[in-house]
């Protein structure tokens, strides 16, 4: 109950904001009926493509996290990752939540003590690292870091400003690559389970493919290693204020950010982790107050949310390939 009251609370904060600074007025109504034009137009696209929906298929076909539409958008907007009042004002703002939630969930795993870098001896891969927002932070408290993105210009960015604290020179690197291309890299055997945890902030809403992304996240991960997301729940809420409101009336970020259909709720993201490997230990509610500009906890998950999960089993898809696949010599 009070969690529907604060989302309430919120939207009527999003509105009197927009109304403040000159917007046209909002509507629920208008908002439906720009929701169900927009799904109209992708179920009559959808009717003219040989579209794969079956997720194992999807993967089978892809094989790729990338969605070339999102490499450009974000290509576009490349060297604006630390300007802390423009596009990523709001990632910003989210490491006061984000990075004690990987913290604090890395401590309950891995209980040894370590003052002033509790994180020290950890190695962590940030997929989708853009600019480094969160490898940065990560790497203060004492993690190994790795950042990786398809975007080389965020690569770029990333590097030139961590090569600034001198804290950060042995403990963050930074590689344009995919995630598949490094679960790829057998050299050695070295990337096979070779992290303690993933995180993936603001990034699965972006991917092509979740299944892949899943797959090798558990290929990548130790056993027991830990998995972080953070993305925005399919409902009809997030849609109104993530991209309506958020998008094209304040502006808290670029128009055409967000794609609703990637979007994926707490209990579909659950299934398609624990089908690959993966036990989910918490999913916690997030919520933007854009008229303070920070983000607090709630216990509604209607539009951001947190989920934390741990490898407990090897890829179970790779295990079906490799049976399916095998065949003894001599035999078709």
């Amino acid at each position: 109950m009070y969690a529907n009251k604060l989302n309430r609370l919120m939207l009527g904060l999003f509105i009197r904001h927009a109304t403040a600074v000159g917007r046209s007025a909002f509507s629920w109504t208008a908002v439906c009926k720009q929701r169900t034009l927009w799904l109209q137009r992708r179920a009559c696209l959808k009717t003219h493509q040989h579209v794969v929906t079956s997720p194992t298929s999807a993967r089978s076909a892809s094989q790729t996290t990338v969605d070339p539409d999102e490499v450009r958008k974000f290509q576009s907007l490349a060297g604006k990752w630390w300007d802390e009042q423009g596009e990523f004002a709001a990632l910003h703002a989210l490491n006061d939540l984000r990075v004690p939630f990987i913290r604090d969930n890395l401590l309950n795993v891995h209980r040894a003590l370590r003052p002033g870098k509790p994180l020290r001896g950890l190695r962590i891969l940030d997929v989708g690292c853009g600019g480094g927002l969160l490898t940065e932070p990560l790497g203060r408290l004492g993690a190994n870091v790795l950042g990786i993105d398809p975007v080389g210009n965020s690569i770029g960015t990333a590097e030139l400003h961590s090569s600034i604290d001198p804290d950060l020179r042995n403990r963050v690197c930074y590689r344009a690559s995919t995630l598949e291309e490094l679960s790829a890299e057998r050299t050695g055997g070295q990337e096979a389970g070779h992290y303690d945890a993933i995180v993936a902030s603001e990034v699965v809403e972006h991917l092509a493919d979740l299944e892949t992304f899943a797959s090798c996240c558990n290929h990548v991960l130790k056993p027991g290693g830990s998995l972080f997301i953070t993305t925005l729940n399919k409902t009809n809420l997030s849609y109104a204020l993530a991209i309506v409101v958020a998008e094209q009336l304040l502006h808290i970020v670029p128009s055409g950010t967000h794609d609703w259909e990637k979007f994926i709720s707490p209990v579909d993201l659950e299934r398609l982790l624990e089908s690959n490997g993966f036990s989910v230990q918490s999913v916690q509610g997030m919520l933007y107050n854009p008229a303070s500009g920070a983000w607090s906890w709630t216990n509604s998950t209607a539009i951001n949310y947190a989920l934390h999960a741990v490898k407990v089993r090897d890829d179970p898809h790779a295990d079906q390939a490799e049976d399916g696949g095998s065949h003894p010599e001599g035999h078709s």
